[in-house]
């Protein structure tokens, strides 16, 4: 094979396809990236056997032909090489060694036999749809810093996405959780989704197609079976294994009478949780919130650092009540409140809380408190 390439185009479809290449792998040919060029086109392709990535670019090919080279390698020198630069690929009798040159550079690479490279098992994905670039974000953002990263509940490491019915409507909703908090996002039903199957999208697919997004304000194609998924966005195509378990009934755990209500000012409350925190020993990360009459006083101590407490003014007109939090969690989901205001709905300082942004209550958080 003979092709030529401009850098920046090689550069950004190397970026998606190595990262799903492992580090480490004890199979040799799985860190490698598969190159296939004719008419035109260069056809990159990286897999760790649960996750698949290909991707197309525009190349001017001299002579067509097929290899496979280091997938981390062969990214660190497109990096590395100058913007605007032109790169030429050569393969050698018997597609053994890859040349690269550019200007004055020239690398060899060590190739593997093409027929060695694994496509992941095909099957039919009956169920298929699109979704706005946005919306996906969203549904992603706005949950995977709940995603579990306990391998022994491999049921919980992934985000959990299913079609429901409720008062509003029919909705397609995100849910993902780690046993200490839980995050629920919800968007309206797209057209072909109606039937799909309850699935758990891994973390690290998650991790993959949340990158491609960030390129696209394109609608995102995605297709599915009880198995597997599939992710197109623009010119590259994700299909990943889904995690084969059941999700827990996550409604349960959704208190339903939390008649305590506490509104404050988001990024004020989240400042003043960083603050107090710094104070917090490093395993427990405990703040304790105390409020009545209007006013919140975040406090937290510990034995090697002293204590602090900050004062804030909230809306609350109920009995006083006294909760504690891990800092992170709170900060967590913070963060992922986008409006001026956010609602805490309490019961007791033993019972689960929800948190929401105030008017918007697309996105549920449900924070598990701690003893402090």
């Amino acid at each position: 094979m003979k092709l030529t390439i401009e850098r920046a185009a090689l550069l950004k479809s190397l970026g998606h396809v190595q990262s799903v290449v492992e580090k480490r792998n004890t199979i040799p040919i799985l860190s490698n990236v598969k190159m296939e060029c004719e008419d035109g086109r260069l056809a990159l392709n990286a897999t760790d056997m649960d996750l698949e990535i290909a991707e197309t670019v525009a190349a001017e090919v001299s002579a067509p032909g097929a290899t496979t080279a280091p997938a981390h390698t062969l990214y660190d020198i497109a990096r590395k090489l100058p913007e605007g630069a032109q790169v030429e690929f050569e393969t050698s009798e018997g597609n053994e060694r890859l040349t690269l040159k550019c200007g004055r550079s020239r690398f060899t690479l060590s190739c593997l036999p093409i027929e060695d490279f694994p496509m992941m098992a095909g099957g039919d994905l009956p169920h298929s749809f699109k979704l706005p670039a946005g919306e996906l974000r969203g549904l992603i953002d706005r949950t995977r810093f709940a995603i579990s990263t306990e391998e022994t509940r491999y049921y919980l490491n992934g985000i959990y996405i299913h079609a429901q019915k409720n008062e509003g409507g029919e909705i397609l909703r995100a849910v993902a959780t780690d046993g200490h908090r839980l995050a629920s996002v919800q968007v309206a039903l797209p057209e072909g989704a109606a039937d799909m199957p309850g699935i758990i999208v891994p973390r690290k697919t998650i991790s993959e197609v949340r990158k491609l997004i960030d390129e696209t304000a394109d609608d995102i194609e995605i297709a599915l079976s009880e198995t597997k998924i599939r992710f197109a966005v623009n010119q590259a195509v994700l299909t990943s294994k889904l995690i084969d378990g059941t999700f827990p009934d996550y409604e349960r755990v959704i208190p339903k009478n939390n008649d305590k209500q506490l509104d404050v000012d988001r990024r004020s409350f989240a400042e003043a949780v960083d603050r107090v925190s710094a104070i917090s020993s490093e395993r427990s990360r405990a703040v304790k919130l105390a409020v009545e009459n209007g006013t919140l006083v975040l406090s937290a101590s510990s034995p090697e650092h002293g204590s602090a407490t900050e004062e804030l003014e909230v809306d609350y007109h109920g009995e006083a009540i006294e909760i504690g939090f891990n800092s992170r969690y709170l900060l967590d989901v913070a963060q992922q409140i986008e409006g001026e205001r956010a609602r805490f709905s309490m019961a007791d300082s033993g019972s689960p809380t929800i948190l929401h942004e105030m008017g918007d209550a697309s996105a549920i958080y449900v924070l598990m408190p701690m003893r402090v």
